[in-house]
Formats: C-alpha cells, sequence, structure tokens
C-alpha cells in the first residue's frame, strides 16, 4: 500500500477512536436549489463537535439528488472547511463510469478518501461487486471505503480481494448481520478499516463492538453532536448504565419513529436539525419533510435528548 493510502488509513483510525463519523446535510433553499452559505455555516457547527472524520455527500447529505456542479461545491467547501483537521471523505457512486465521474471531482477538489456507495439497481454476483471497486480504484488515485448495505454484501472471499487492491482501505457495514460481519473481519488483512453502518449505528454499537468493529458513523451527531458525543463518551468508558439510559430514552424512540416512514432516515434528521435552528432547509424529492404529528413527536423526543445531556435547544 502507498504511502498516502497508509497515511490515510491511520488518519481514519485514529479519528475513529477518538470521535464518532459525522455524515453532514446538505442545506438547501426552500425551493430546492443549493444553498451553499448555509451549508457553510452547518458545517463549521459540526466541525466544531470535533468529529473523527467527516463524510460530506453521502446518504445524509442527499448524494443521490446531487449534480456534479453542485457536488463540486459541497466536497470543495467541506475540503476549505475542514483545513487537513479531521479527514474528508466523499461519497462517490451509481455505476463505475459515473462513480468515477464523482471521484475525479472529488480528488480534484482535495478530498481524503471517498466512500463507495452502493450501485445502482442491480443485483449483482461477487465477481461483478468485486470489479466495480477494482474498475474504480483504477481511476482515482483515492483510497476508497466500500459500503455493503441493501443490494450490496460482500462475502469474506470477496473482503479478500478487494482487500488486495492497493487502493481499497475499509469497509463500511450497513447490513447488521453480525455473523456475517466477523466472517469478514476475520477474512481481511491487518490494518484493514471496518465501521458500523447501521442507520441508528448507537443502537447496535455494543453488538458490532463485540465483533472487533467499535466504530460508527452517528446520524444523530449531524443534528444534535451534544447527544452523539455524550453517548460516544459513555461507550468509550464502558458506562452501562449511562449507555443504557440513552438508548432506552433517545435513541430506540427515534429508531421507532424513524421507522414509520421510508426515507426517515435523512428527513427525520434534517427537521431535526431544523428544529436546532440549523440551516439546513428541507430534504429533495423523493423524500418527503415529517408530518405534523410526527414533527410534533421529534420535537418532545430532541428536547428529552438534550436533557438529558444538558444541552439547551
Amino acid at each position: 500500500m502507498e504511502r498516502s493510502m497508509v497515511n490515510t488509513a491511520e488518519r481514519l483510525r485514529d479519528g475513529m477512536a477518538r470521535g464518532v463519523l459525522s455524515f453532514p446535510l446538505t442545506s438547501f433553499h426552500q425551493d430546492g436549489s443549493l444553498d451553499l452559505p448555509s451549508y457553510r455555516d452547518y458545517l463549521a457547527q459540526q466541525l466544531a463537535a470535533e468529529p473523527g472524520a467527516v463524510f460530506p455527500a453521502c446518504g445524509t447529505g442527499e448524494f443521490t439528488s446531487l449534480d456534479e456542479d453542485e457536488y463540486r461545491q459541497v466536497i470543495t467547501t467541506a475540503v476549505e472547511l475542514a483545513a487537513g483537521r479531521v479527514p474528508v471523505v466523499a461519497g462517490i457512486g451509481y455505476g463505475y463510469a459515473q462513480a468515477l465521474r464523482f471521484a475525479r471531482i472529488a480528488e480534484e477538489a482535495g478530498a481524503d478518501a471517498a466512500l463507495v456507495l452502493p450501485h445502482y439497481l442491480v443485483k449483482a454476483p461477487q465477481d461483478g461487486l468485486v470489479e466495480q471497486l477494482r474498475r474504480i480504484a483504477g481511476g482515482t488515485r483515492l483510497p476508497l471505503i466500500a459500503y455493503q448495505r441493501d443490494q450490496v454484501a460482500f462475502t469474506a472471499d470477496s473482503v479478500r480481494r478487494i482487500a488486495e487492491i492497493p487502493t481499497v482501505i475499509g469497509l463500511k457495514d450497513g447490513h447488521s448481520d453480525l455473523d456475517r460481519l466477523q466472517r469478514l473481519t476475520l477474512a481481511a488483512p491487518a490494518g484493514f478499516l471496518f465501521f458500523n453502518g447501521a442507520a441508528t449505528a448507537e443502537i447496535q454499537a455494543r453488538a458490532y463492538a463485540a465483533v472487533g468493529v467499535p466504530a460508527y458513523s452517528s446520524a444523530v451527531h449531524a443534528f444534535a453532536p451534544e447527544i452523539a458525543k455524550a453517548f460516544f463518551q459513555a461507550f468509550s468508558e464502558g458506562d452501562t448504565e449511562r449507555i443504557d439510559e440513552l438508548l432506552r430514552d433517545f435513541y430506540v424512540p427515534l429508531v421507532e419513529l424513524r421507522d414509520r416512514v421510508p426515507g426517515y432516515a435523512v428527513s427525520l434528521v434534517k427537521a431535526a436539525a431544523r428544529l436546532r435552528g440549523l440551516p439546513v432547509g428541507p430534504v429533495r424529492a423523493p423524500l418527503t419533510d415529517p408530518g405534523p404529528a410526527d414533527h410534533a413527536e421529534l420535537e418532545k423526543l430532541l428536547d428529552l435528548g438534550l436533557t438529558l445531556v444538558g444541552a439547551a435547544r
């Protein structure tokens, strides 16, 4: 592995050990257009909370609704604001040809690495999944992190094969199949990065840690870094009583609300951010903002969560 790849992997590993991974929202005007000044303000607040790394234009950032020019602005802004303090990992995706277009934009913008989001529509065989990453890796110098969820699920043999691609440095898991994940971690070489990418990762943080994957991304960090940091501290210190309190009173009810409507994994996060006065705007279609009843329930839950960690809205 090239030194630049090693350095990026080491920076990510260090970051994951000291903080959650931030997947910031992308700010839009009410008419749906990109609101770059508001995005800058919002992202500056995310970075001030000292995440382990920042992942702009990924799932929470509505990657699939961005055109290439908007994407360039989002990644460039993230790189400028991070200023080397934390790694910037840009989302890329679709088929390999389009993923390469986004990868080259991210590379030109100065991103440290790219998260390869699941490809579009088709369910592919293992050889195809490996070849997809191989082709992307062949067209960019960026270190790559594979993301398995939905129709993408690697076998242990495939993880061995993608780990042999010099620029593939890790894997984000969104399936929460811990038996399968344990097999993958055992198959991977030493130093290969894994992290928990479940929709509300804190719920399963202890289970993931039991199979050797303690690092996780946090959607809650996108609207309430105080809550995310309080949970991370309790998790790092093994404070079972505090973990249980936060899970029981905040995270589990949040997941129950999230599961009511498709797309709430993003639109609820954005609604909660707006409740905090954060300049993120609405979601873009095909996502929809929460209705009045769910919005009211979210507001009560947010207030409770902030009270639990001694923070104000």
